[in-house]
Order: C-alpha cells, then structure tokens, then sequence
C-alpha cells in the first residue's frame, strides 16, 4: 500500500483525506475547524471506525495538524504503516505560472504567497496550511495542486478580457477559472461511464455547489470556462453574484456611498441566492419555491437562465456536443435544478427523462432519454481523489 494525505486548507479549517493510492479508497477523512477562536473542533473519520470529535483549543494550523496526527494514532489507521508517500495540498490559484502539479520548495512557496492578491481569502491560507504540513511531515514530498491548472489550456480569446493590454499583463488580469480539480476529474470520469475515447468527447461540465462553475472541454482539455480572474464571475451562486455589469459598483459607490470593501463584501458574500431570497441554502430556496414563494421562484428562474445561457455559449465554442453533466453538491442532489437549469433546450437535442432524474442516488447515471441526442450524465466529483492522482503522478 502506497498512501497520499490530501489537504485543503481555509484560514480558519483544513480538512483532510487520507487515501490508499493501490485501491483508490479513502482510508481516513476529517476536518480541523474554528482555528485560533476560543474553542476549536476537530472531526476524524477512520473507515470501520467511529467517528471521533472533540472540541478543544487550536491556536493555529500547526497545531490543528498536531491534533489530526493525534486522531490518527488514536483511531487509526496508523500512519506509520500506512506508507505515507506524499502530501498533496489544494491551492486555488496558481495564476500563469503553474501549468501543473508542482512539487512544493521555498520557492515555489513564495511564488504561492505571492499569488495571494489574485486569491485574498483562499491563498494565504494554502500557504499556512503548507507550512504546519511540512513542519509535521518533513521526510516526505509536498505537492501544489492548483484549482487553475486545467484551465491553462484556455486559448488567449477565451481567457483575455478586454482592456488596455499593458495594464492586463502587469497586474496579471485574465480568466484563470477554479474548480479545475473537480471538472478534470469529472470530464475523464463521464468518458470511462460511457466507455469512449476522451479525446472524441465534448463535455459540458455543470459543477453547482455553493460556488458554482461551469466548463466546455474538449477531447478532455478546457477550452473555457465561467469563473474569471478571481471565483466570482460565471453563474449565479449562494452568496455570489456571478456577472454583472461593473458599472453597477460604479453606480452604488456614487450614490449609495459605497467603499470598494463594502462593494467586495456586497458581491461576494451578499449576493447571489442569498441577496436574492435571504438564503444562500438552495435546498432552502427549492422549498420556498415548492410551497409557492414567488421570490424564491424568481431567483431559481435567474440561476436557471444564467446556466442556460452558459450551455448555449459553450455548445457555440464546442462547435458541437456530446454530454452534459452535472457535479458537486447541488448537481449531484438536486433534480429540480438539474430539470430547470435545461428546460427549453430540446430543440438543441437535450432531454431529461424524469423518471431517471427524480430519484436520489449517490451514483453514476444517466438522466437523459433514450432519443436524446445530448447524454446527460450525473457523476459525483471526488476533488480529494484527483489532487492524490496528481500528486502521486509529479512524484
């Protein structure tokens, strides 16, 4: 048995995955949250074990990984025999530099750092979590595993926008994308459920969540995708706005006094679903929506024209399609939104079967009818799988 330790790291959380490279089975998982308040948790699940939590003080990440070492040599399994290879560590930006999965120095540390105006709330906290890793694991190699990779394949008019090109290139303004781990993962994975060559499929990927995004790949490269220079622009989201015309902030700083933090908190965590309805749970929304709320109704309508009109973008830079699928949280669960987000597409050749949509499963499956000419697909993402994938592949 050969075994990675998969990290993703927030500023005040990390969970983690540990997961026997032979097999592909998660061995062990956990999340260490509420770092540097007055009381932490911690949460570690051991397979055939019981899951284990407590809550005590953890001051920083360091010693959220001394407490997630301390779970596995209580629980199990032991990581001293699980032959511990590598850790593999969930970066969201990697601007233009990393083209891949790098294996993580000093340098390349600093070059993540660095990257930390492009990713504010996201990369400075990869870069603690990197640090208390290595400081627990010094024997064994670290590797960067960035949400932007897959996305580098993106040809120049898919990822520049439209300004003054100097200014672009100094500061580093162009679409760079996210969720690249999950739409690699997912787009390899719907042509082994089928059993055709990647390289003939087009692929539509819809990865709803909270943070939702949507991808055209093509053969299995990324040819565009909806997230832009940071995790806001794209699709409707819990809290995010996704597109909007800039000149909107313009026009609440000059007359509602606005501040460029207030506008930053207004788009990112005040919008979307939430500023819509009050509720950034879409399982909320749908039963608002159910019961007869028109509001709640109004903002599913929204989030399904905006997927819509993304579908129809990407069949148009495809040149064609083969395969719609749906991942993540809200694709994997949601039916409702699964049905609504391609209602009227038909006359594309795009055809839901209810009977195959509405039921709840954790599986693979198709959900399109039989005289479909576009298969839809849901296939649920497993992002902890791909960045072990990769790490195990750089090293």
């Amino acid at each position: 048995m050969s075994a990675v330790l998969v990290i993703n790291s927030g500023s005040s959380s990390f969970k983690y995955q540990l997961i026997d490279m032979a097999t592909e089975t998660e061995l062990a998982s956990g999340l260490v949250e509420r770092i540097g308040e007055a009381s932490g948790h911690a949460r570690h699940n051991a397979a055939g074990s019981d899951r284990v939590e407590q809550t005590l003080p953890i001051p920083d990440h360091t010693a959220g990984f001394a407490v997630m070492l301390a779970a596995f040599a209580a629980t199990g399994p032991q990581l001293s025999t699980a032959n511990l290879v590598a850790v593999g560590h969930r970066v969201v930006q990697g601007g233009s530099i990393f083209q891949g999965p790098t294996v993580i120095d000093d340098e390349v540390l600093a070059q993540i750092s660095a990257l930390s105006d492009l990713a504010p709330l996201h990369n400075p906290a990869h870069v603690q979590g990197i640090n208390a890793a290595r400081a627990q694991f010094p024997d064994v190699p670290h590797v960067a595993v960035f949400d932007t990779s897959f996305h580098q394949t993106m040809p120049a008019s898919a990822y520049t926008y439209a300004i003054d090109t100097a200014l672009a290139a100094e500061y580093g303004i162009r679409r760079y994308g996210a969720h690249g781990s999950s739409h690699k993962f997912v787009s390899e994975a719907v042509a082994e459920f089928l059993d055709r060559p990647l390289a003939e499929l087009k692929t539509i990927v819809l990865h709803l969540g909270n943070g939702a995004s949507a991808c055209a790949v093509d053969g299995g490269v990324s040819i565009d995708t909806s997230m832009g220079l940071t995790p806001l622009q794209g699709l409707v989201m819990g809290t995010r706005s996704g597109d909007i015309d800039p000149a909107v902030l313009f026009h609440l700083h000059r007359k509602a006094g606005m501040s460029i933090e207030e506008l930053d908190v207004l788009l990112n965590k005040k919008s979307g679903m939430l500023g819509m309805t009050g509720n950034g749970d879409m399982r909320d929304v749908e039963d608002a929506a159910i019961a007869g709320d028109a509001v709640a109704q109004a903002a599913l309508d929204v989030y399904y024209h905006r997927i819509r009109g993304y579908v129809g973008n990407y069949i148009a830079q495809l040149g064609g399609l083969d395969v719609i699928v749906f991942t993540a949280g809200i694709g994997e669960n949601s039916g409702i939104i699964r049905a609504g987000a391609l209602a009227g597409l038909e006359f594309l050749g795009i055809e839901i079967d209810p009977a195959k949509n509405d039921p709840f499963s954790r599986v693979a499956r198709v959900i399109s009818t039989d005289d479909s000419k576009v298969t839809v697909l849901v296939i649920p993402t497993n992002e902890e799988l791909e960045i072990a994938r990769q790490t195990l592949a750089v090293i």
